[in-house]
């Protein structure tokens, strides 16, 4: 059986991903970094999943993760937190928080799965960024810094294990359905769907979609999946 670990697994577009996998047979790790009514809720919904509590910027507490799993064959970096504030009201603090979880968290744990691909010959590393990674989002300077970096880290990633048979991708999505975006409001909502091609919000569903199809297609590699609609093109 084939494992698959998701980071951010108990709701939202990381819960599309934990349920999608195991849809396809694999055995899934989820982690989450504190919310214990979520997992709850996310364990009754996926009782086969596996939810581990672990914070993905603290390298220990990823290290005792990974330490833990025999194999693995696909890694899931969606773990990720937002900061929505002029530049000005952004605390050094703040930055850093999102940054380390954001951009740090995808490059702890891919530190680790190599070292478990490299035993299994070969694995695929999927990395959840977002539109503002790539286009920049007023007042959240923090958040599009981190998603920027980590569609760099994807592009570099991707030419390094290349060669071990390990391939890294990375998905963009751009406004989506989930609790992320639970902060605007309904006239906000549908102003920010007028400006979609589509003219709706995407669903955690679609996004989970793109991820598990670069995670099967080993021999896309470096790519940067939009998931928006044609928000951003």
């Amino acid at each position: 059986m084939k494992t698959a670990l998701v980071t951010g697994g108990t709701r939202g577009i990381g819960l599309a991903c934990c349920k999608r996998f195991s849809e396809e047979g694999y055995a899934v790790v989820a982690l989450y970094s504190h919310n214990g009514e979520d997992a709850k809720a996310a364990q009754a919904l996926l009782p086969s999943v596996s939810f581990l509590r672990a914070d993905v910027a603290g390298e220990e507490e990823v290290a005792s993760v990974f330490g833990r799993l025999p194999a693995l064959d696909v890694l899931v970096n969606n773990a990720g937190i937002a900061h929505f504030a002029q530049v000005q009201d952004t605390s050094w603090e703040d930055f850093s928080r999102v940054m380390a979880v954001n951009a740090g968290g995808a490059f702890l744990c891919a530190k680790y799965a190599v070292k478990l691909f490299l035993r299994r010959g070969g694995g695929a590393i999927v990395n959840v960024s977002s539109v503002w990674g790539e286009t920049g989002g007023s007042c959240e300077s923090a958040y599009s810094a981190s998603k920027g970096a980590v569609i760099a880290f994807t592009k570099s990633l991707a030419k390094e294990l290349a060669p071990s048979n390990i391939s890294v991708n990375c998905v963009s999505p751009g406004v989506i359905d989930t609790e992320m975006n639970a902060r605007l409001s309904p006239q906000e909502k549908e102003e920010l769907s007028a400006e979609i091609p589509f003219g709706r919000m995407g669903t955690a569903e679609e996004v989970a979609e793109a991820v598990f199809f670069l995670a099967r297609h080993r021999y896309i590699t470096g790519q940067v999946l939009g998931v928006n609609g044609g928000f951003y093109i």
